[in-house]
């Protein structure tokens, strides 16, 4: 099997990745990310997915498979990126409390060999519970909310934050992993059960 190689910063993404992988290397992308006015949410993660996943397989010079992922949480059409400060995080929680929002997921493969480039999203629904003023406080004071976009992490205390998740949670962890297998299998002839076990 081909070398793997995940564009990413986030520790979601690699324990997730690993679930799958037995083993791959990482590269960070430190490029700014910009929203583009007009552009619709799976627009959005899409283009940010694929611009990581390009700028990795420009310095890597090897023949390798490049995965990257990018993920924003959507409420009433308003992207909500990773909050400033405690205060925005107070903001987006609040927002948050008691409605339902949209987590989208965008997905860029590239190898390297063929230039052959692949990209696609998921999106999941979650529903948050009503929270009270004094409960945001506090998840906010446990520092959770502060490198996640929407100010929330489901995988972690923001688990008690959620009354329910229509769609794949590991859309809203940050890297869908049924659309992964999906996109390798049918696109780069690569089938993660075959490897499972070995």
């Amino acid at each position: 099997m081909k070398e793997f190689i995940l564009a990413s910063q986030s520790p979601r993404r690699r324990e997730l990745l690993s679930r799958l992988l037995p083993a791959f290397s990482v590269m960070t992308d430190d490029s700014e990310e910009t929203l583009i006015a007009g552009e619709s949410p799976e627009q959005t993660v899409k283009r940010l997915a694929e611009e990581k996943a390009r700028h990795i397989a420009d310095q890597c010079g090897k023949d390798a498979i490049i995965l990257a992922a990018d993920t924003v949480v959507v409420l009433e059409n308003q992207i909500l990126g990773k909050p400033r400060d405690e205060e925005e995080a107070f903001s987006m929680l609040s927002r948050l409390s008691g409605n339902r929002h949209r987590v989208f997921t965008g997905v860029a493969i590239i190898d390297t060999q063929t230039g052959k480039t692949v990209t696609d999203a998921e999106v999941t629904e979650v529903r948050f519970r009503d929270l009270s003023e004094e409960e945001i406080r506090q998840y906010i004071a446990s520092g959770e909310p502060m490198d996640k976009a929407g100010a929330y992490g489901i995988q972690d205390l923001g688990a008690l934050l959620i009354e329910g998740i229509q769609g794949d949670y590991f859309n809203v962890v940050g890297l869908p992993l049924c659309k992964l297998g999906i996109l390798l299998k049918e696109n780069f002839q690569i089938e993660l059960l075959s490897n499972a076990g070995r």
